[in-house]
């Protein structure tokens, strides 16, 4: 997307050697020769930056700053005069303008503020665009606390929506961060048992007895310090949905009394011998292996039939990349209100370090990455250096992952934003590695509406 720069300026040398000069770096250039003509164009045509003098007939530069400060809050202005002063200054930054430039221009300074200030708004653009979005799905999904836009996370949706209301029992695997209890919390709240208790226990928090005594309670004087009844998380969890994280760590003991949970919906309290039935829905989840493990002979092949009539795989984040950039916003949104910080993005080189990273914790290492930066950060944008040293080195990874389905001009939009990420933002360096010409980058760069740090 090109962008537009009006520049207002009295001197007409001055409009007209801006015009060339920033013609020649590629964005589309409007001129006025005073503050009421800028003003106009502005009204009539969609302009992303203004280059404004202060000192102008008919209408000033701060006069114009605080017409574009009301109507248009999010436009960058840079202004110029001849009559540089810090009391200027400090007035037209207080009226709105992005920076203060003095005459005669240092150019390349210019043109490195105009660059930081595209950037900015290119971040607010992406950043509302992501929240829309966000929004947009939460609404639309039945579950709106799975983020995800994949077709991975599309297709596991569709099956939890097609199985949520079924008696069976259902097992998820995935690796440890993916969300597996998310899946367990949305098979139980878009059920028909939503209004029952939804009952969670993590298996390998406890040793072998206390896991017993967890899931099935125990009598009065059952064992020293049975000091009075107690119920387990299957009673709690009658009427409602039983969630078993980390189910492949339980014992061969505890295995054969679940099994006869599951067939017979019946179990004794530890020390009792009263036969107690439940009308529980049982979620299992596990990173491991089950079927593996069966063959090993650690876990029992019936028990494994009995938890596996349902199954559901949460893939990985590696798999499902597309997700990310909602991930990253959602968290964004999340830290920066819970830790009262002033964080509004990613820049582009740590975007493409976060895209090209693998994340092995998945989403829980994606949500604490995200947490630490906005905690730490000292500025508005997230930059690369921020990032944690296994993030920030996967930037240096000259490898660009692109699924099946990518078009051809996305596929060219993520190589050329990899290797300019790689070569630090030196367009001349990646031009040379891409084997283009620099000029046919650039106008790559304008096509695609490469955000360039």
């Amino acid at each position: 997307m090109q962008r537009t720069i009006l520049v207002a300026d009295d001197e007409k040398n001055i409009r007209l050697g801006l015009q060339l000069a920033l013609e020649d770096e590629g964005y589309k250039v409007l001129v006025a020769s005073d503050g009421e003509e800028a003003w106009s164009t502005i009204r009539k045509v969609n302009v992303d930056l203004l280059i404004t003098d202060l000192k102008m007939p008919k209408m000033g530069g701060n006069e114009l700053l605080k017409k574009i400060a009301t109507t248009y809050p999010t436009m960058p202005v840079v202004v110029l005069t001849g009559h540089g002063t810090i009391e200027s200054a400090v007035e037209a930054m207080r009226n709105g303008a992005v920076d203060f430039m003095t005459k005669p221009l240092n150019l390349d300074r210019l043109f490195m503020l105009i660059k930081r200030a595209f950037s900015n708004l290119d971040l607010y653009d992406q950043n509302t665009q992501l929240k829309k979005e966000l929004a947009a799905l939460r609404k639309a999904s039945s579950y709106n606390k799975i983020i995800g836009k994949s077709e991975p996370m599309i297709r596991l949706m569709e099956k939890v929506n097609q199985v949520a209301d079924a008696q069976a029992s259902v097992l998820v695997t995935g690796e440890s961060g993916v969300g597996k209890e998310l899946i367990g919390d949305a098979l139980h709240t878009l059920s028909s048992r939503s209004n029952g208790p939804f009952i969670k226990v993590s298996c390998a928090s406890f040793a072998e007895t206390l896991l017993e005594d967890e899931l099935f309670g125990h009598e009065k004087g059952a064992f020293s310090g049975a000091v009075s009844q107690r119920k387990g998380r299957f009673e709690l969890a009658d009427k409602g949905t039983l969630f078993l994280d980390e189910i492949g760590e339980i014992s061969q003991s505890t295995q054969v009394k679940l099994l006869r949970v599951l067939q017979e919906r019946q179990f004794e309290r530890l020390g009792g011998e009263k036969t107690l039935e439940v009308d529980v829905r049982l979620v299992a989840a596990t990173n491991r292996d089950l079927a593996h493990e069966v063959k090993e002979g650690r876990f029992r092949e019936d028990l494994y039939y009995r938890l596996n009539v349902i199954h559901l795989h949460v893939p990985p984040l590696r798999e499902r990349k597309d997700d990310i950039p909602l991930l990253m916003s959602h968290f964004l949104e999340l830290y920066t209100e819970r830790n009262k910080r002033s964080v509004s993005g990613f820049s582009s080189r740590a975007k493409a370090a976060m895209l090209n990273y693998d994340w092995p914790g998945n989403i829980r290492e994606l949500g604490n990455c995200v947490e630490s930066t906005v905690v730490l950060s000292s500025n508005s944008i997230i930059e690369l250096e921020d990032l944690p040293s296994a993030v920030r080195n996967a930037s240096s990874n000259e490898r660009v992952v692109v699924p099946v389905g990518t078009t051809m001009a996305q596929a060219e939009k993520a190589l050329i934003l990899a290797t300019i990420a790689s070569c630090k933002g030196n367009k001349s360096k990646a031009a040379d590695i891409l084997q283009i010409a620099r000029k046919t980058l650039h106008r790559k760069i304008q096509e695609y509406a490469i955000e360039i740090d």
